[in-house]
């Protein structure tokens, strides 16, 4: 039974509401996304960004008798109490390894307190009416000011918000990253160039495949116990190193790895293996001389997302102990160590107010490196893409 043209007419009808129905939706979906993308960061900076910035007041430092004992001796009573303990706690050594420092007096910039720099940016803090009198009266003299945050970026983790840093989680982050690369780079490369090029097709090889794709998809806290059960409990590597930090990222970061250079191989013609075959070239030739090295930007570029994923990473580096307190830098892959997100994890689990801004500051580095690295990613992929 043919239908009139007035009935294909409302059918046509229906059928344009219902598309533009879901491309409003759609759209109202991606701009609600982009609008906690928004939200996300403005709360970020807006609560990282005065991490940069550190209150720090103008001392005079006099290096008497009593100071060799007490640092707090060496200033002046109603400003030492908005003094970093930090500084104060200095003092004795200075003078015991410079005895000249003896009898004399400097003027010099130290770390204000932290709760002098919670009421220097605004914050809830905990100084007297006092106390804060005498902060208003150093800032009138010029004696009390914010200025950039060096310490941020020099120092390790402390017990004090003020001289808290990320120096130790940052090398702590780049040894385990090493690590990480180092194991799992050639071998994820190896893997999927056996299995593109040379495995045959089997229910063995399917079976790995089956299991590489759910690899690549079970939660990462998994990973962390299987580090655990296997490199620090059987193996006896050293607990909260980057060494076993950095195996047990690689674990995590292979099958990613695995996926991203069997589509790079993928993705290179079949004339390309056709060609060289005619001419000589066995399998191996073919691979290494050909294949690779047209297939190595794809590579470079899964491999890139997998290391940027795998440093964003906490649930595993948890379970392997990778949340001490590091206050000094590790000098070697053995040593107790920690990352940028553990530190991060570890700032938000402290009851004092000043760790806030430590945690989003940390959270805004974290975000640079990662958006560095993806972007690099994304540029290698556009500069040496090749359409065939």
């Amino acid at each position: 039974m043919s239908q009139s043209f007035d009935e294909i007419s409302a059918q046509l009808r229906r059928r344009h509401r219902k598309s533009a129905r879901l491309k409003w939706i759609s759209m109202g979906a991606l701009g609600l996304a982009g609008l906690f993308l928004v939200l996300f960061f403005a709360d970020m900076l807006s609560k990282g960004l005065p991490a940069f910035q550190q209150a720090q007041i103008q001392v005079e430092v006099d290096y008497n008798e009593d100071a060799q004992r007490m640092g707090r001796a060496a200033l002046d009573p109603d400003v030492s109490r908005l003094v970093s303990r930090t500084f104060e706690r200095l003092i004795p050594g200075q003078m015991r390894d410079n005895p000249e420092l003896l009898g004399t007096t400097e003027t010099r910039w130290v770390l204000a307190d932290s709760q002098v720099d919670q009421y220097l940016k605004g914050k809830r803090h905990k100084l007297s009416e006092s106390q804060q009198a005498t902060v208003d009266a150093l800032v009138e003299q010029g004696r009390a000011e914010l200025k950039f945050n060096s310490t941020f970026f020099t120092t390790g983790d402390s017990k004090m918000p003020e001289a808290s840093g990320i120096l130790s989680a940052a090398v702590g982050t780049v040894l385990t990253m090493l690590v990480t690369l180092a194991i799992a780079f050639p071998i994820g490369v190896m893997t999927a160039v056996y299995l593109e090029e040379f495995a045959p097709d089997n229910r063995l090889t399917q079976i790995i495949e089956i299991n590489i794709n759910n690899l690549a998809a079970i939660p990462s806290i998994l990973f962390g116990l299987l580090g655990l059960a296997i490199f620090i409990n059987f193996f006896g590597v050293p607990r909260s190193s980057p060494l076993v930090g950095g195996m047990t990222l690689a674990l995590m970061t292979l099958p990613v790895i695995i996926i991203a250079t069997r589509t790079a191989l993928r993705s290179v013609p079949d004339s390309i293996r056709h060609a060289a075959f005619g001419v000589g070239c066995s399998q191996w030739q073919v691979v290494r001389d050909h294949v690779l090295p047209l297939a190595m930007p794809g590579i470079m570029t899964g491999s890139i997302i997998g290391l940027a994923q795998a440093m964003g990473e906490t649930a595993p580096l948890i379970i392997v102990g990778m949340v001490a307190f590091i206050p000094d830098v590790s000098a070697s892959f053995s040593e107790a160590a920690t990352v940028l997100p553990a530190q991060v994890f570890t700032w938000a689990g402290e009851p004092d107010k000043a760790f806030v801004e430590k945690t989003a500051g940390g959270i805004l580095v974290l975000l640079a490196i990662l958006i560095f690295l993806n972007a690099t990613a994304v540029i290698l992929r556009k500069k040496f893409e090749r359409r065939w």
